[in-house]
């Protein structure tokens, strides 16, 4: 019998078999080989894993669902850069899980914006964001300045991102509920927003 693309293409079973083999050879070719090699990614000079009170920051970001309207990632077009700041590279984010690139920006890009306001500015913008940009649709977050971090919680979360890789000494895990203590959601949403991005020095 004359071997020909017609006889698989008219036996669905046998295509869709076919179809997920030759997938699953293709995608384990690309995969299996990421196992064995101890980071995929190599961090920037000076990268370090968030403190405890950036790490609950970033946390309280993922949680209010700021990355719905917030990139942080700049493309590397001169439209871009030119108004956020160098690029974004992948080294930046080795301690990010999961990372926040994207593309859907109703607000600005966030992700260079460590530094460029002060603390009292975050403060007010994040308590009613027009009383420093009018034009602003962002929604205000006035609870976050009045309710408390719960120390506690930081010991498991980065026990578990220990284990996936994350430098954590057992030392810095069992002293992180400490630096927590009578600090607002707030004030670690800002800690994490202040060093967004300051791995990479650019001149703006």
């Amino acid at each position: 019998m004359k071997f020909s693309h017609e006889w698989i293409e008219k036996n669905p079973w046998l295509l869709i078999g076919l179809t997920v083999a030759v997938v699953s050879v293709g995608g384990l070719t690309e995969i299996v080989p990421l196992f064995f090699q101890k980071s995929t990614t190599e961090a920037v000079a000076g990268l370090k894993p968030y403190s405890p009170l950036r790490l609950a920051g970033r946390d309280i970001y993922v949680r209010e669902g700021c990355y719905n309207c917030h990139s942080q990632m700049i493309r590397p077009f001169r439209a871009e850069t030119e108004r956020y700041g160098h690029y974004s590279v992948a080294g930046e984010f080795v301690y990010d899980r999961p990372f926040q690139w994207g593309s859907k920006r109703t607000g600005p890009d966030l992700a260079r914006v460590g530094g460029r306001y002060s603390d009292e500015w975050h403060r007010v913008h994040l308590n009613n964001p027009r009383d420093v940009v009018p034009e602003s649709n962002m929604p205000g977050y006035p609870w976050l300045e009045k309710t408390k971090l719960n120390p506690q919680a930081i010991t498991a979360n980065m026990r578990a991102l220990q284990r996936l890789g994350d430098p954590y000494t057992d030392e810095e895990i069992a002293k992180a509920p400490k630096e927590l203590e009578g600090k607002t959601e707030q004030d670690a949403l800002i800690a994490y927003l202040q060093e967004m991005g300051t791995q990479i020095k650019t001149k703006r």
